[in-house]
């Protein structure tokens, strides 16, 4: 379906990859790993056509269809949510328009000129092909589609500028999904999305009727969807046909293997090079010294692929004090046009506190964090304590990067006289070592340009940090440094993150955002889960989709539920009662045949009283046990 054919992509002396092949068949699910800067995403934007290798070729056969998610979503800001999810139906938009094209010649024109029934065949050509397309079914797709991902009717009008990240992600994959793709193509498509998003695309890519690449540092998602692993690294690539978890154990035992050989080899050229210098200067050994020195020139150098060993070891610069009350909130509200994000919110964050922001995509978590940076207005009243400096690490921090600058030059001419701190040891300290530091800010991946900001983030000396999704793009090694890095901050802490991981033992206390408001819960990540009964954050954000549905959906079956215990009890009652009666009437039965066998006049006026109650007995007797029966 692809096939990747001695690929080689080099940055001026930098050998990115070098001479790789693979084939991507159809129905496969290829999860693509390897540390940052290792040339990730540089593939999948050549596969998907959007760059070019220095060598080597992609062949895709020319039926074949291939959408790309990049990281960096492309979305078209001036257009509403459903003018850009109708941008998938470009081909059809572009038919229709040339279908209204074809009818406003064909009016001014003579139909005996010869062009006249060309353009008559070729209106009903295209037209044939509209039908085979779906076209009239193109507007109920999309509100199918945007429906199913979470979107409300009422927000299809709504400008997409209005939305957060993650809304934004779905409608690419909604877009994505309409087009139905022989290939998806998927960039760290877990970044900016909620736990509800992610459970939905894993279920998405799982029924998929096409082939998946995908690059993640998500293992939960990987393990979840892929069934084969290719891994970039030292220049070449590694194919498992297995998912990440599997991957990591056959890597394990692989590296293992090439070290004992790599021993063996180094031991072999060391036992080679002494014969060498001892028979050189022997001229009945030169011959043989000289053919060991071929012997070694012709011996291919075993690489080993050693695992990321490199440490991203800092600390935040010591924090200066701050007042004890750094953000406190009263009554604050927040809108965009009709739209209530933020709701009479009250909240107070004291020096050195170190909080977390949780919740579902949109509920303002982000808004937040902008407004008590100054990025945002709002209404109701917002206080920030005195000498409160804050450091500010967004979402898209790596965007305000001068692509134009190398690495070094960024740190540089951000330095302030006097900083005490040499640009080449702390670029080293995030993983920037050697020619590394030259590279241009617009060559790097987006791990590297996260990393880069964060260096930045270092160089003032700040007492309180945001940090809204600082794990994005990051790979798993630098994610665990930088936690260490947030841990050792003496001063005060506020992180906006989906990633329980990241969160667990780090903060002291959790705002949860939902539906405009925001409740306080004194603890870390896990106590929070905990007060929740639940054991993930997956959980807790499934429950709140939950929880909305139960007005709709849930709470008519409890309804249903009640009244039938209720008429349950009820017919339960009513069968004791009906058996207390019968058993009182089989006692009246007793009483009027134990006075019946007393009698000797059996045409008295005495005898018919008694036949006569007898008989209304038994009747009512039989009546009570039908009754009985029905309950029982």
């Amino acid at each position: 379906m692809i096939a990747v054919n001695s690929l080689s992509v080099y940055f001026g002396a930098t050998v990115l990859f070098d001479e790789i092949s693979f084939v991507v068949n159809p129905k496969e699910r290829v999860g693509l790993v390897g540390k940052n800067g290792a040339g990730k995403s540089t593939l999948m934007k050549i596969m998907a056509g959007w760059e070019k290798a220095s060598e080597g070729s992609i062949d895709i056969p020319k039926a074949t269809t291939v959408a790309y998610l990049p990281q960096d979503l492309q979305v078209n800001l001036d257009k509403t949510v459903l003018e850009e999810t109708r941008t998938a139906f470009q081909e059809i938009l572009d038919f229709q328009n040339r279908i209204e094209e074809i009818s406003k010649i064909v009016e001014t024109m003579d139909p005996n000129d010869p062009k006249f029934m060309d353009l008559l065949v070729e209106q009903s050509d295209i037209i044939e092909r509209l039908t085979h397309m779906g076209a009239d079914d193109m507007e109920i797709q999309m509100v199918k589609i945007l429906e199913g991902l979470g979107f409300n009717p009422k927000d299809f009008n709504r400008p997409t500028v209005e939305l957060s990240g993650g809304w934004r992600m779905r409608i690419e994959l909604a877009k994505i999904l309409l087009r139905q793709p022989d290939v998806i193509l998927l960039d760290e498509p877990t970044n900016h999305l909620d736990i509800e998003s992610i459970q939905w695309l894993e279920g998405f890519l799982k029924n998929y009727h096409g082939a998946v690449v995908l690059v993640s540092h998500d293992k939960i998602f990987l393990d979840n969807i892929t069934n084969r692993t290719i891994e970039i690294a030292n220049r070449t690539i590694y194919d498992f046909k297995c998912a990440y978890s599997q991957y990591v154990i056959e890597r394990k035992v692989q590296r293992d293997l090439q070290m004992a050989t790599k021993k063996n080899q180094e031991r072999e050229i060391e036992q080679t090079q002494a014969l060498i210098d001892k028979f050189r200067a022997k001229a009945n050994k030169a011959a043989f010294a000289q053919s060991l020195i071929k012997r070694l020139d012709k011996m291919e150098i075993i690489d080993v692929d050693e695992e990321e060993i490199a440490a991203m070891k800092f600390r935040f610069p010591d924090a200066p004090r701050s007042g004890l009350a750094v953000v406190e909130a009263k009554g604050l509200i927040k809108s965009f046009g009709n739209r209530n994000v933020l709701n009479g919110i009250n909240m107070m964050i004291e020096r050195g506190q170190k909080v977390a922001f949780v919740g579902k995509n949109g509920m303002g978590k982000t808004t937040m964090g902008k407004m008590i940076v100054g990025e945002e207005s709002f209404e109701g009243e917002l206080n920030i304590g005195l000498n409160v400096s804050i450091g500010y690490y967004a979402q898209h921090q790596a965007e305000k990067l001068n692509l134009d600058y190398t690495v070094l030059e960024t740190i540089e001419f951000a330095m302030k006289p006097g900083a005490g701190i040499n640009a080449r040891t702390l670029l080293g300290a995030f993983l920037f070592s050697g020619d590394n530091v030259y590279k241009k800010v617009k060559v790097l991946s987006g791990g590297e340009k996260s990393r880069l900001s964060l260096a930045k983030l270092m160089l003032e000396e700040h007492n309180v940090l945001i940090l809204d999704e600082p794990t994005n793009h990051l790979d798993m090694l630098s994610i665990s440094i930088l936690k260490e890095a947030v841990q050792y901050f003496n001063g005060t802490l506020i992180v906006i993150s989906h990633d329980r991981d990241f969160l667990a033992g780090l903060t002291e206390r959790v705002y949860e955002f939902k539906d405009g408001s925001v409740k306080e819960y004194l603890g870390d990540i896990n106590y929070f889960l905990e007060q929740k009964n639940i054991a993930t954050i997956r959980d807790f954000e499934m429950s709140n989709v939950k929880s909305q549905k139960a007005v709709k959906e849930e709470a008519p079956a409890d309804d249903d539920k009640r009244n039938a215990e209720k008429e349950q009890q009820k017919k339960k009652r009513q069968l004791e009662q009906t058996e207390a009666k019968i058993a009182q009437l089989e006692k009246s039965v007793a009483s009027i045949e134990l006075k019946m066998a007393t009698v000797t006049d059996f045409k008295g006026e005495e005898w018919k009283k008694l036949q006569n109650d007898h008989e209304k007995a038994k009747a009512e007797l039989s009546e009570q046990m039908k009754i009985w029966e029905e309950l029982l």
